[in-house]
Order: C-alpha cells, then sequence, then structure tokens
C-alpha cells in the first residue's frame, strides 16, 4: 500500500511539472544519480532520488503518444534512453523479500517529441506480522492476596545496601565523637589534675581556711550525718522480745533516746535553759553559761540541737554574757531569742552568723540585772515579748525594735523586808492573757500583777494578794495549758530550792481583793532530796508533769494515779544536778538540760496519751485536794 500511495503521488507531481523544462531536470538527475554513492545516501537523499526518477518516467510516457515509427522508437530508445533503478532500502517499510518493480524508463526528447513509455508491473509477496494482543489479567477468586499486597513495594537491593552503608556510617560517626569527647574530658581531668599539682601550699591553706570552703563542708556535711544518723536497727531480731524494764537507761515506761553534747561548745559548761521549736519539731535550743577555763571563747553560748544531727549542733550562737534563759520565737522560725545575765535581750537569727541579729542596749530604758525568765504573749499579728530581771524591771519588746522597750512597768511592794524591789526570778501567763501575769520571787513568794490599769487596780503588783509557801528561791512557775474539754488555765505549778513542787490555783482576775489575803497552796509535793529546779505541766495530758532536781532525777507525776509519789523516777546521766525541762510541742518527748553542758531526751511514750475520761478525773481530784486543804486549815494532805 505505501508504494502505491507513493506512486500516485509521483503522478500527481508529474502533471505538476509538464509545464517546466523536463529535459533539463532529467539530465542533471541522472548525473546526480549516478555519481552519488549508494552506501552513503540518507533517506532524505533516496526519497528525493525516487521522486526524480517518477518524474522521468511521466515524461518518458508522454512522449510516446507522439506520431513516430516502431523502428524509429526503438532506435531512438536504444540510443537516448537512460536507464535507472532506483533501490528501495528495507528501512523504509518494505520486508527484504518483496521483488521491487523494475525501475522507470524515462526518454528523452527525440526530435522535439517525448517517446512514450509503458511500465511493467510486477506482482510480490507482503508479509503480514502478527503481534498477539496483551493479556488482561481478570479478577480470580482462586487468587489470594496477602497483607502486603496493596503496600509499598519492597526495597530493592540497592536501596537495602544504602540503607546499611548509611547506618554504618552514622554508628561510626557517634563512635567517633564519643571517642572525641572522651578525649577531651580526659584532656581537661588531665589538666585540672596538673593545675592542683601546681598549687602551693600557701595557696592550699588559703583555700582551706576560706569563709565560703568551711561554710560548705559544715552545710554538706550536715546533710551527710542527717542522712546516716538514722536510729534503726537493722539487725533487730524479731524474734526476741526485750526488757524495756531492766534497760539501764530508761525508767518505768520512759525510754532514753539521746544526749547533745560538743567537746567544743558544752564542755565545762552548764545548761542554763531547754527549748522545743514549734515550727521544727526535731529541733531543741539550749543556752549555757560561761566556760571558766576557756577565757577566749565567748561568755554566753546557744546551741540549735537537731534529732537527726546527734554529734554537733546545727547552728552555734554567741553572746558577750552569759545566756540565762532561750527560746525559739513562736511566731518567726527561724528566730532565737536569748535573756542574759547582763540584762540584754539577744536575737539570733538561723539565716545569718553566729553574732546578734539585734539585741537591747545597756541603758535605763532596759534591764541593767539578769532576765532569767521571759515569755512570748500575743497572737501571730499581735504578739510581744516580755521580759523580767532580778531588780523587779518587767519590759515588753517588739522584736523588730529592741532599741528601747515598747512599754516598761517596775514592780515594787511596800511591806518588803528589806527593800521594795521585787526580784523576779520565774515568770508565767495564764493561756489567752495577755495583761495579768504571776511572778516567782527570790524570797519565795508568789505575786500577781497586771501590765495596765483596770478598774479596780493599777498596774503592777496586786498588794493585797500573797502566795506564801516556799521557803526559798522559787526556780520554776508554769500554767496548766488550756486544752482538752474542762478549763484547767487557773492551775499552776511552782519549784524552789526548799526541795518542793507546789500546786496552786489563782485567784479570779475579774473579783480583785481589797484587803490582805495569804493564798496557800492547793498540795505539796515532797518526792525530791535535793533542790528542784524546774517543773512543767505536760502539754496533752490533764494530769502529768515532770519535775527535775539537783540529784539528777526526772520525776513524772500523774494526779489522776497519784499524788504522794511519782509515777516515774529515773536517775538522768551520771547524776548531775538538772537544771530545766521542756516538753515538745506533742507532749511526747523531754529535753532536760544538766549542769554538766548535756542535752538530755527522753521519750514519754503511752503515759503522755490521756484516756477520754482524764478531764473528768482530774476535775474530781482537783476538787478533792480543795477541800481536804480547807478541812485541815492548809495541811497538805489528799484525802484517800
Amino acid at each position: 500500500m505505501s508504494q502505491i500511495y507513493v506512486w500516485n503521488s509521483a503522478v500527481k507531481a508529474l502533471r505538476r511539472e509538464e509545464r517546466k523544462q523536463v529535459f533539463s531536470h532529467a539530465t542533471s538527475v541522472t548525473s546526480i544519480v549516478a555519481d552519488a554513492p549508494k552506501e552513503k545516501q540518507t533517506r532524505k537523499d533516496i526519497v528525493d532520488d525516487l521522486v526524480k526518477s517518477l518524474l522521468q518516467d511521466k515524461s518518458s510516457s508522454d512522449s510516446t503518444t507522439q506520431t513516430h515509427t516502431k523502428s524509429e522508437d526503438s532506435e531512438s530508445y536504444e540510443k537516448h534512453s537512460i536507464p535507472t533503478s532506483v533501490t528501495i532500502p528495507t528501512h523504509i517499510g518494505v520486508s527484504p523479500s518483496t521483488s521491487v518493480p523494475q525501475s522507470p524508463q524515462i526518454t528523452t526528447p527525440h526530435n522535439g517529441r517525448f517517446v512514450p513509455f509503458i511500465p511493467e508491473f510486477s506482482s510480490f509477496e507482503a508479509v503480514i506480522l502478527d503481534i498477539a494482543p496483551r493479556e488482561i489479567v481478570l479478577y480470580n477468586k482462586e487468587v489470594q492476596t496477602t497483607e502486603n499486597s496493596f503496600g509499598p513495594p519492597p526495597p530493592s537491593e540497592q536501596e537495602i545496601r544504602a540503607k546499611i552503608l548509611k547506618e554504618q556510617e552514622e554508628i561510626e560517626r557517634a563512635r567517633q565523637i564519643a571517642l572525641e569527647e572522651e578525649r577531651l574530658r580526659a584532656e581537661a581531668e588531665k589538666k585540672k589534675v596538673q593545675k592542683l599539682k601546681d598549687i602551693s601550699e600557701e595557696e592550699k591553706r588559703k583555700i582551706v581556711n576560706s569563709a565560703e570552703f568551711v561554710e560548705f563542708i559544715d552545710y554538706s556535711t550536715k546533710i551527710v550525718e542527717r542522712a546516716l544518723n538514722e536510729n534503726y536497727d537493722f539487725m533487730k531480731d524479731y524474734s526476741i522480745i526485750n526488757d524495756v524494764e531492766s534497760d539501764e537507761k530508761t525508767g518505768n515506761r520512759v525510754k532514753y533516746m539521746c544526749s547533745f553534747f560538743d567537746d567544743q561548745w558544752s564542755k565545762n559548761r552548764s545548761v542554763t535553759d531547754v527549748n522545743w521549736s514549734k515550727k521544727n519539731p526535731e529541733l531543741v535550743v539550749a543556752s549555757y553559761n560561761k566556760n571558766p577555763i576557756a577565757m577566749n571563747e565567748p561568755d554566753g553560748v546557744v546551741l540549735v540541737w537537731s534529732l537527726r544531727l546527734l554529734e554537733r549542733p546545727e547552728f552555734v550562737f554567741h553572746s558577750q554574757s552569759d545566756v540565762l534563759t532561750t527560746a525559739f520565737s513562736e511566731f518567726h522560725p527561724t528566730l532565737v531569742i536569748g535573756g542574759t545575765y547582763s540584762g540584754q535581750i539577744v536575737l539570733w537569727d538561723m539565716r545569718a552568723k553566729s553574732l546578734p541579729v539585734l539585741k537591747t542596749p545597756l541603758s535605763s530604758n532596759g534591764h541593767t540585772h539578769p532576765v532569767y525568765s521571759m515569755q512570748m504573749v500575743g497572737t501571730q499579728n499581735a504578739h510581744n515579748l516580755v521580759t523580767a530581771s532580778t531588780d523587779g524591771l518587767v519590759c515588753s519588746w517588739q522584736l523588730d525594735m529592741l532599741a528601747q522597750p515598747q512599754e516598761h512597768l517596775e514592780l515594787v511592794h511596800a511591806e518588803h523586808s528589806k527593800t521594795d524591789e521585787v526580784s523576779v526570778t520565774a515568770l508565767g501567763f495564764p493561756d489567752n492573757e495577755t495583761a495579768a501575769f504571776w511572778v516567782g520571787t527570790e524570797e519565795g513568794n508568789v505575786y500577781q500583777a497586771n501590765r495596765y490599769g483596770r478598774a479596780g487596780g493599777k498596774a503592777g503588783i496586786n498588794p493585797y494578794d500573797f502566795y506564801k509557801g516556799h521557803w526559798g528561791p522559787i526556780t520554776g512557775l508554769h500554767f496548766h495549758p488550756l486544752f482538752g474539754p474542762v478549763d484547767f488555765s487557773d492551775l499552776f505549778l511552782t519549784s524552789s530550792v526548799d526541795w518542793t513542787v507546789k500546786l496552786w490555783r489563782a485567784k479570779s482576775i475579774s473579783k480583785p481583793s481589797t484587803s490582805t489575803q495569804n493564798v496557800a497552796p492547793l498540795y505539796s509535793f515532797e518526792g525530791a532530796d535535793d533542790y528542784v529546779y524546774d517543773v512543767k505541766w505536760s502539754p496533752s495530758h490533764p494530769a502529768l508533769f515532770a519535775s527535775v532536781d539537783g540529784t539528777g532525777k526526772f520525776a513524772l507525776w500523774n494526779l489522776n494515779v497519784d499524788a504522794e509519789v511519782p509515777i516515774v523516777n529515773t536517775q538522768v546521766g551520771q547524776g548531775r544536778a538538772l537544771n530545766k525541762i521542756q516538753w515538745d510541742k506533742e507532749g511526747r518527748k523531754t529535753a532536760i538540760g544538766s549542769s554538766d553542758g548535756r542535752v538530755h531526751i527522753y521519750d514519754i511514750g503511752e503515759l503522755s496519751q490521756p484516756r477520754s475520761d482524764e478531764w473528768s478525773i482530774m476535775q474530781k481530784t482537783i476538787s478533792e485536794i480543795i477541800d481536804t486543804t480547807e478541812s485541815h486549815g492548809g495541811r497538805y494532805a489528799l484525802a484517800k
């Protein structure tokens, strides 16, 4: 079909070229075809040659229509015919087995006329290539799909190899980075060691003695000691029953816990007062007098001890004078207050150094005599520190302004034997009372006084009521805490060097006396064999109180059990005199200060836990004591 199409196209072209000069073109084409090398012809050249050959055939055919003789035609043909054959290559669509028709003969004009040409046709066989259609795969229910049929195609081998190479490169890079970091660390450590080696002995001594280094060592070692000082026996055998009663360091149902002593600050000193912190129940503060041997050390020392740090104190505070009384501020957990032998009131802060942050001046505006007792009264928003000295002066202070007292009151008594001054050794306020207070004196009397004037009385000592019962200086005075269903806050205890502890009932402040009256004690506890230096009510049990004496005895009394003898009488330490005792906030432990500079801690245990009927029994006991005292005319006996 392609050859027929080419042929028709050539015929059409020959007709268009009839008007042109075919003769000149035929001659030039013949020469070009004869001279051109066949092996170097391109497709474009071959097509051009074929078209030109067809044009020659057409012109020859037209020339045969002229009237010539057969002989002339044959001669003319033989003489002037230019045989030309064109071979169609296989790359233009014709099979090699196909026979190509005889190349047409183009005749030249003869005597001004064209010789006619009759083409010869021949048949050839066409080769038909049958290409099978693409197979269409339809769904077959017998073909099962896998879970990865619709997922991404699996990676090729090159992708896997590239991924493995990349992972190996990352591992190698990480290893190189780690090696480099280790090398840098080793170099830095080496430089540090070299630098330390280069430090001279003088520089080392300077670093060790610097304040920052000492403070760091002190703080860090305290933390380590607290962590290691857990009083837990990890070797305890629970199959063995230990008899607490037979322990040498314990009394009847009272357990010895620990003792605080420091060779540098406690040696050759006596404990003058102890107190617990209400904000941090594991802290105990103790005040000490001067050490007569160490003249270069400060005269007064206050140590803050912790139940978690037994070997040394948490804080050490200094004073220029002996500290006779001390306490934590109830409303400022970091402040510690002290009263000194010189009359100064000093204030230390646990956030500061060992020296006082504030102190009162030594002038006529404040105390100039020893301060043995003080108490914080009021509430969080309105409170004062009330102090009393042996010259009879009572002062009220604001802790943030100790330059001068907020108010001062001089206690005098006109009927005093030698002087009108009242030498105060003990001071006590009833709970919920900020104006009326009671003082114990050196002559053994107890007086009621008022901070402010009120109806029917003036500020100062009440001149009509005399609480007489002791025959020596009063060493301690403590009012019953206000807690529980029954109010016993009008009861107070006093201790004295006359070897007794006495129970008193304060007269009603709302009904002041108009004439002189001697108020007798309700009961006298005479179980001590030496001076009784202190006495304190329990803050959790209504009928329980504790006392300490000069023989080193620690006694627990329970009025609901027995008023004749203490329920517990324990020897503390090496038999040295015990100066002060204080209960903790919960009433489970007591801190005892000794004259040998030690602070002993005892666990009261179940004795501090009252039953529900303890208040009613205590009320009945007090009523019996009052009735017995009145019926015997002041003789102290309890009806059995």
